[in-house]
């Protein structure tokens, strides 16, 4: 798929689920506030509780740019967890080193980031790792190969040139943007998040299935 198209689809699916995933689509949002279609202006039909269910669900899925089984794994994994389910699934999430290098400014959206995981440009603790589903732990160093600083895209990111698209900086991250470092301090906690979702309907829609 083409970057254009790739950017099409993404516009679409943020508009369906009315959240901006990437910058430009928050851009489109403003400007087309409705669904995508030709009923998208339109006013909805009130949606069944499981429709609801599945687009709250789908709305999360969508922000970490996830698969499916991948958010069952994890929802699985909350649910051992003590304390409420939903919370840990969004915790858990947040600690994944795609979604902890968009937090930290070193790419400008979730799909960038993987990209730059996939291609070994990241280290943990001075470890390349190249799965962007990798669990940071409290204490450990995310940071860019030295090798790699160079590359326009860390020079961009170094210059705090995504500081403006992106939500600020939450706390359970400390960042050093000009060194291309990041250390997680300790587990987000829910209300840290910078995610749009009523967690609980998540909950609900994989217990009722």
């Amino acid at each position: 798929m083409s970057t254009k198209s790739r950017t099409r689809s993404k516009t679409r699916l943020s508009r369906a689920l009315g959240i901006p995933l990437t910058p430009k689509a928050a851009k489109y949002l403003e400007k087309r506030p409705y669904a995508p279609g030709e009923h998208g202006r339109t006013k909805r039909k009130t949606d069944s509780d499981y429709a609801v269910r599945l687009r709250e669900k789908q709305r999360l899925r969508a922000q970490y740019g996830i698969r499916e089984a991948q958010l069952k794994i994890v929802f699985q994994e909350a649910r051992r967890q003590g304390g409420l389910t939903g919370e840990n699934l969004v915790e858990l999430l947040e600690m994944r080193l795609d979604a902890l290098v968009l937090r930290a400014g070193f790419a400008r959206t979730t799909a960038q980031a993987r990209q730059l995981i996939v291609h070994r440009h990241i280290l943990v603790d001075g470890a390349r790792v190249d799965r962007p589903s990798f669990r940071v732990k409290p204490g450990q160093m995310i940071h860019v190969h030295a090798r790699s600083e160079v590359l326009p895209p860390f020079q961009v990111a170094a210059a705090g040139g995504h500081v403006d698209v992106l939500p600020k900086v939450p706390a359970y991250l400390s960042v050093e943007i000009d060194k291309l470092q990041a250390r997680l301090e300790r587990r987000p906690k829910r209300a840290e998040v910078p995610v749009t979702c009523e967690v609980q309907l998540v909950v609900e829609y994989y217990a009722a299935r």
